[in-house]
């Protein structure tokens, strides 16, 4: 979904975040994982947040994840973002145990929405960058 008519803020590029931003534009959310003790994080840094060690690399999520917390805005504290109230920014935790802020979109009712329920990761562009939101999976 391309929406070009807003101007949201746009992030920081540097040479540490650079591979976050282009795993995200070929298609895949990548996060970082530590070499020495295995844990894996978001946002990028260069230090692993467990062990803080610096030897880590990036590896490619599987796109599955679970709602860990999340709030409904129904107020917009930037005008990009007053077109698309109500609108719910969640702590999403990947399936590989990385954590990131982000979007559940595909909700009607966010009062359907409950802890630790089942997200499967979507992409979507705003103003040409690729943004990593997620959706809920549905029962079958």
């Amino acid at each position: 979904m391309e929406n070009t008519d807003l101007n949201i803020p746009m992030p920081e590029f540097n040479q540490l975040n650079q591979p976050y931003w282009d795993s995200l534009a070929q298609g895949h959310l990548s996060f970082q994982h530590c070499t020495c003790c295995a844990h894996n994080w978001l946002p990028p840094r260069s230090e692993c947040p467990h062990c803080l060690e610096d030897k880590w690399t990036w590896q490619a999520a599987s796109g599955k994840a679970k709602l860990i917390s999340w709030v409904v805005y129904h107020m917009a504290y930037h005008p990009a973002f007053a077109q698309r109230l109500p609108y719910a920014v969640a702590v999403v935790e990947l399936a590989e145990g990385a954590r990131l802020i982000s979007n559940v979109v595909g909700v009607e009712d966010f009062e359907s929405l409950k802890i630790d329920q089942a997200l499967q990761l979507v992409i979507e562009k705003e103003q040409g960058l690729a943004i990593p939101r997620f959706r809920p999976l549905k029962c079958i």
